[in-house]
This record gives structure tokens, C-alpha cells and sequence, in this order.
């Protein structure tokens, strides 16, 4: 059996699990909240620097696309960079932007760098500024680019076909009467001009088919040119001598740069459409050719041969390639967000400090947490296997500290609970011995004929029986106030007639005592209680009886009531056992000071004392007067000092009523005795 308890008691003071603990739900929620509140913060960061710098990126590359458009169209209509400064840096002022070309050998043409030295260069341009070679990312942002992302050529390199102002002249007259005249037939067209110099009609949100319906003419305005006759003859050349390289049949170029069976093959000496200023002169007419069939590799054949002959036509009119570098005064360039396996890394590496970090704050935190608790743990597991109650330590005045102090208290006052239950054990057997030790000698006494069994016998014997009753009778009264269920009879009690029958009732005793008694009460300021008469007569006839017993002969014992209002009161308070009864002080000892008057006692309320001028109780004993079988002189008997019993029947009685006891004592003067009870209740 043994065994077992001691196993169940190594069992409940084995550590609770890890994962049950409260520092292990401590930890496991701290790592929680820091995981997610890392993860929130990486991805708002994230979102919002993904965002600022797209934002700014799209910024930065519309005014690069436009920087870029600019030069580039500087190199499609200019031979040579010289010249450039003053556009770069005149684009550097619009953008804020440091812009700087270069060869692609790397010699500088133009930095708008102010520094007297400026910043090196990055390792790799921004662009290359071709116009012969566009780059379709940038000139797809480009708001004034043309084009489009197959044609890598420019549309304002033109080269040859470039036309004269006499030329231009003539067909821009040709193109405003053919817009005047599409305009009152009532569609709407305007003279758009292209970079070579050629106008040409674009109509406004109508079908070109309409104009077909109309009697304006524009055979003229789409006829070339001398110029372009001449520079498309040389194109046409340069590419159908790459066709021949390549064993292919040559072809025949229009002024849109087409070939296939709808182009009319011009004899020389014959023009493929008339042209302005030789439309009156008679021309042979263009001799149509059979059609010729293409096949879908002898197009893409064509078109790299025309690209290449194309290249090779411009290449002495453009601007030879440049280095574009784009970036901030400082040498830096377009902003990015690169979220490479190092960056990764390192927003891994600050997460996992970040929730480390947490993660020790939670145990060090939970270690100082969990410390006293597994002291208060352990203490309270000693004091359920009955060992010896220990405090445990306090420190802080926090809220596991001021549970501690609670604990240290509650613990305290078992001890002294388990001390007094103890001595009450043992005064009980004492008292309830010392009667039947007494009758039980007197009988074995009679029995053997030491003692005659006469009337004093007799009443000696009767002496013993109601001494032992009265013990009994005072441990089932304390039992059943314990237990709650002490009966009362409460009716309308005048406190003054009740003091009248306790004096009656003590008087013989006192008179044997040489100690005289009196009642002082009025009456007509005394407010009637309710309790129970028998009751309250004992609790106080137990205070006189216990007055009496105290005060040498030619003392007085004095029985008074009032008011909580009236004078004479004494203040109240809190005993120092805490118990929770109420000790009334004024009478000058140390168990409390004050001053006499009704004003510590709440108005209503009904106060009877009873003050003796005995040998008054000690300071340091005063808080134990009310406890169980607690005698001022240990040494004195049952017949000497009493039972020990009466006042704590005293302070049940009162507490049964709904007031409470309290003494005031001052050692060689006398002490006082008091009984609070609630008046009755205000009438509406």
C-alpha cells in the first residue's frame, strides 16, 4: 500500500510533457506569432517594393524609350554623331537622367555627366543606338517611333530616297486637291508626311474602299518619283544581286518595297506609272510580264536579300551604331528587383534570426514564467503527502509573485490551523479526562469502601457529571456554528432587560467573588435587536462568567449597550489572527488605540460590553483570546480558568447573528469585552 502511494506520488511530481506544458504552448505560440507576422511583413514588403519598382521601372523605361527614339532618330537622319551634344544634353535636362554615347569600341561621342571627371560607365549599355538595327522593345514604348517590330530598320532612315523640295512641292499640291476633293464627297482626309518627304492621304474614320466610288483621282500622288525611281532602282539591283549569289531568279521592287505578280516589270526606257511633270509627255506604257510563281522559301529568300540590300543602301547615309548608357548622376542605373537565390538566401537567413530571436525570448521568458509555478507545484504536492509545509520564495510583485505571497499565506495559516487542531485534540482529552478521572475515583472509592456514598458524595459526583455535560455541551454548540446549522429563534430582543437577567443570574457568583456588578443602559437609546434571547443570554452570561473569573474581589464588572451612534463606543479592528472577528479598541492597550465614541460603529447597530477591572490580557495574547481552549495562564485548571471554550462560543454566537466579537485589553487595568449586532432594518 505503501508502495503504491509513493509511486502515485512520484507520479503527480514528474515533469508535465513539453508539448502539454505551459511553456511549451508558450513557445508554440510565440513561434507561431512570429512566423506569421515574418511572413506578413517578407510578403507587404515584398508586394510594395515589387510594386514601387515596377512603377518607377515603367516610369524610367517610357522616358528611356523616348530617349532612345530621340537619338535614334538622330542617327537615321544625320551621317555622323557629331552634333549630338546638344541633344543629349538637352534630353539629360528634360529626364534628370545621365545619358552618355559612346563607340562601340567604347570612345566617348556625348556625356551629359557635369562632374569634371565623370563616373565610369557600367560594363553594359543600356542600348545600342542602330537605326539600321532597331531594338522593337524599346521602339514598341517609343510614343513617336513607326514601324514595326519585324521592320528593324528606322522608317526615318530614307537615305536616297530622300525627295527634293521641287518634289515635295508638286506632290503636296497634288495631295491637297485630292484631300479637297475626297472632303466634298464628303469624306473626311488629311495630308499626313512621311520622313522622306511623300505626303499622303489618310482618311478619318472612313473605309478607303469609299474613295473608290468617287471621281477623285490619285494616280499622280502614288506614282514615284525621279528620286525614288532611281533610288529603287539601285535597291533593286543591290538586292537581285544577292538573289543571284544565292542561284535565284531576281525580282522587282515597288515603292511600298513589294514583289509578286501584281508588280509590272518596266522595260528601260519605260516607267512604271506616270509621274508628276511627265504625265503630258507620251510614254511607252509598262509591258505586264507573265506571272511568276513564289514559293514560300523564295520568299523569305527575298525579303533577307531586301533587308540586306537595304542596309547596304542606307549604311553612308545613318549615323554608324553607338553605345546607349542611361543612368543617374552618380553612375548608377535603372533600378531592379532581383529576387536571386542570394537575395532568398538572405530573407531566409533574417527570418530564421528573426523567429530564433523570438524563440528565446519565449523560453527565457517562459523559464521565469514557469519557475515559481513549479515551486508553487511542488509546495503544494508536500503539503497534500502531509510533509512539512514550506514557503515559497517571492520576488517581484507581479501577478505569479503576489500568487506566491497568497500561497506562503494560505500555507502559513494551515500550520497554525493544524497546530491548533492538534491542541484542541489534546485539550479536548485533557478537559473531558479530568471530570471522569474525578468520578471514576470517587466510585472505586466508594467501592472499596474509602468513601460513604452520603448526600455530599452524591453532589460531589453531580458536580463532576454537569462539569463534564457543560464540556460536551459547549463542543456541540462550536460544531454545529462550524457546520452552519447552529438553530436561532430570533424575535425582538430589549437589550437592556436581557443585561438585567444575566447580572440577576451572575450575582450569586459574584457576590461569593467579593465583585460587584451593575448594568449601565438606556433604555430609551438602546434600539431593540433581533436574536435569539436564549443564545445571545449565553454568549453574554459566557463574557461575565468569564469577567467574574478574572477580577479580584473588590473589582467590578460593568454591563453596558448602545448605540452604534451613542457615545461611549470604542473604536473597531481587524484582529490580528485573521479570523475575521473585529476587536474594539479604546481602552488603552496595545491590541489597538482609540478614542471612545460611537463613530467607528456603522449608525444602527446595537454594542454590548462587558468591562471588568481585572488583570487585563497581555498585548502579544490579546489576538488569541477567542481560540479554542486558549487560556491567558496555561497553567490554570478547568476549576481555575475555565474550559477554554467559552469565548469561541462567544464568537460563533455573534457571527451566528450576523455580528462580531472583539476585546480590548490593557494589562493590570482591565479589559472589555464587546458583541456588535446589527440593529434592525430602516422602516420605509
Amino acid at each position: 500500500m505503501r508502495k503504491g502511494r509513493e509511486g502515485g506520488r512520484a507520479r503527480s511530481r514528474s515533469r508535465v510533457p513539453l508539448r502539454r506544458s505551459l511553456l511549451g504552448r508558450l513557445l508554440g505560440v510565440s513561434a507561431l506569432v512570429a512566423a506569421c507576422s515574418v511572413a506578413a511583413t517578407a510578403w507587404l514588403a515584398v508586394q510594395t517594393t515589387s510594386g514601387a519598382i515596377r512603377q518607377e521601372q515603367g516610369r524610367n523605361l517610357t522616358a528611356d524609350a523616348r530617349i532612345y527614339d530621340t537619338l535614334l532618330g538622330y542617327a537615321a537622319q544625320n551621317p555622323t554623331w557629331n552634333g549630338v551634344d546638344a541633344t543629349v544634353r538637352k534630353l539629360a535636362e528634360e529626364s534628370g537622367r545621365r545619358i552618355a554615347l559612346t563607340t562601340q569600341s567604347r570612345q566617348p561621342l556625348a556625356d551629359s555627366a557635369t562632374a569634371e571627371v565623370p563616373p565610369p560607365l557600367p560594363p553594359q549599355a543600356s542600348a545600342v543606338v542602330d537605326p539600321l538595327s532597331v531594338d522593337t522593345v524599346l521602339a514598341a514604348r517609343s510614343t513617336e517611333g513607326q514601324g514595326t517590330a519585324a521592320d528593324r530598320i528606322d522608317p526615318r532612315a530614307v537615305g536616297p530616297f530622300l525627295l527634293p523640295a521641287a518634289e515635295r512641292t508638286e506632290l503636296r499640291q497634288l495631295a491637297e486637291r485630292h484631300a479637297a476633293c475626297l472632303n466634298r464627297s464628303g469624306i473626311a482626309a488629311d495630308v499626313v508626311v512621311g520622313p522622306s518627304g511623300r505626303p499622303r492621304i489618310q482618311m478619318v474614320g472612313s473605309v478607303p474602299e469609299r474613295a473608290l466610288s468617287t471621281k477623285c483621282e490619285s494616280i499622280g500622288l502614288n506614282a514615284p518619283t525621279r528620286t525614288e525611281r532611281k533610288a529603287l532602282d539601285a535597291l533593286n539591283g543591290l538586292a537581285d544581286a544577292c538573289l543571284k549569289r544565292q542561284g535565284r531568279e531576281g525580282v522587282r521592287l515597288d515603292q511600298n518595297l513589294f514583289w509578286g505578280e501584281d508588280v509590272a516589270v518596266t522595260r528601260p526606257g519605260q516607267l512604271p506609272y506616270p509621274v508628276p511633270g511627265d504625265a503630258r509627255a507620251a510614254r511607252p506604257a509598262p509591258v505586264a510580264e507573265p506571272p511568276r510563281e513564289f514559293t514560300g522559301e523564295d520568299d523569305r529568300a527575298i525579303a533577307s536579300c531586301v533587308g540586306t540590300a537595304r542596309s547596304e543602301q542606307l549604311g553612308s547615309y545613318v549615323a554608324s551604331p553607338a553605345l546607349l548608357f542611361i543612368g543617374d548622376e552618380g553612375g548608377a542605373t535603372v533600378p531592379g528587383f532581383d529576387l536571386s537565390p542570394a537575395n532568398t538566401a538572405k530573407i531566409a537567413g533574417a527570418a530564421a534570426l528573426v523567429l530564433a530571436l523570438t524563440v528565446g525570448a519565449s523560453v527565457l521568458a517562459g523559464a521565469r514564467l514557469v519557475r515559481p509555478l513549479h515551486a508553487l507545484t511542488g509546495a503544494a504536492q508536500r503539503m497534500r503527502d502531509g510533509e512539512e509545509s514550506a514557503s515559497v520564495p517571492v520576488s517581484g510583485d507581479d501577478e505569479i509573485a503576489r500568487l506566491a505571497a497568497a500561497f506562503n499565506d494560505m500555507s502559513a495559516h494551515r500550520a497554525r490551523l493544524e497546530e491548533q487542531r492538534r491542541a484542541m485534540v489534546s485539550d479536548v482529552a485533557h478537559e473531558l479526562r479530568t471530570p471522569l478521572s474525578n468520578i471514576r475515583g470517587w466510585l472505586e472509592a466508594a467501592q472499596d469502601g474509602l468513601a460513604d456514598p452520603d448526600p455530599a458524595f452524591v453532589s460531589s459526583l453531580l458536580e463532576e457529571a454537569v462539569q463534564l455535560q457543560h464540556i460536551i455541551d459547549d463542543l456541540q454548540d462550536l460544531a454545529a456554528a462550524d457546520a452552519g446549522v447552529l438553530r436561532l429563534h430570533p424575535e425582538p430582543v430589549r437589550v437592556g432587560e436581557l443585561l438585567g437577567q444575566v447580572a440577576a443570574a451572575h450575582q450569586a457568583r459574584a457576590d461569593t467573588a467579593e465583585v460587584t456588578l451593575r448594568v449601565e443602559t438606556a433604555d430609551g437609546r438602546v434600539p431593540e435587536v433581533a436574536a435569539d434571547p436564549v443564545r445571545l443570554r449565553q454568549a453574554v452570561g459566557n463574557l461575565v462568567s468569564n469577567a467574574v473569573r478574572h477580577t479580584p474581589p473588590g473589582g467590578t464588572v460593568t454591563l453596558r449597550a448602545y448605540g452604534g451612534g451613542a457615545a461611549g463606543g470604542g473604536a473597531w479592528s481587524r484582529s490580528e489572527d485573521g479570523s475575521g472577528s473585529d476587536s474594539p479598541t479604546g481602552h488603552g492597550s496595545e491590541g489597538g488605540s482609540g478614542s471612545r465614541g460611537g463613530s467607528g460603529f456603522p449608525p444602527g447597530d446595537v454594542v454590548i460590553e462587558v468591562a471588568d477591572t481585572g488583570t487585563g490580557i497581555p498585548a502579544e495574547d490579546l489576538p488569541y483570546v477567542f481560540d479554542r481552549f486558549w487560556r491567558a495562564e496555561k497553567s490554570r485548571s478547568r476549576r481555575t480558568g475555565g474550559s477554554g471554550l467559552g469565548l469561541a462560543i462567544v464568537r460563533k454566537l455573534a457571527e451566528a447573528h450576523g455580528g462580531t466579537a472583539g476585546a480590548a485589553s490593557t494589562e493590570g487595568e482591565g479589559s472589555v469585552f464587546s458583541i456588535r449586532l446589527p440593529g434592525p432594518a430602516p422602516t420605509p
